[in-house]
């Protein structure tokens, strides 16, 4: 869990994985498509947005919160890119 400090507020943050962590390690695998069907709700192409977010999702077993950025909170999901060189996950 990682605690961020906004003005006079605290915002809770859970991460469900460690970095570099493989599942049938002792990791708990997350559901992936409930956390991709929140990561891409506001997407205007959602099928191609979550076809994305499941592929990454399953390679990771983390989704970082929220409906755009915090990928800093999942370093994995945020390190996957295509073939052109551009940044796979939403």
């Amino acid at each position: 869990m990682i605690i961020m400090r906004t003005t006079d507020h605290f915002l809770q943050l859970h991460v469900h994985a460690a970095d570099g962590a493989k599942v049938g390690e002792g990791v708990v695998k997350i559901d992936c498509g409930g956390r991709c069907k929140g990561r891409c709700s506001k997407s205007s192409r959602t099928k191609l947005c979550l076809r994305a977010c499941n592929s990454c999702c399953s390679r990771c077993n983390c989704v970082p919160p929220g409906t755009a950025g915090n990928h800093q909170l999942c370093p994995c999901y945020a390190s996957i890119t295509t073939h052109g060189g551009r940044l796979k996950c939403p």
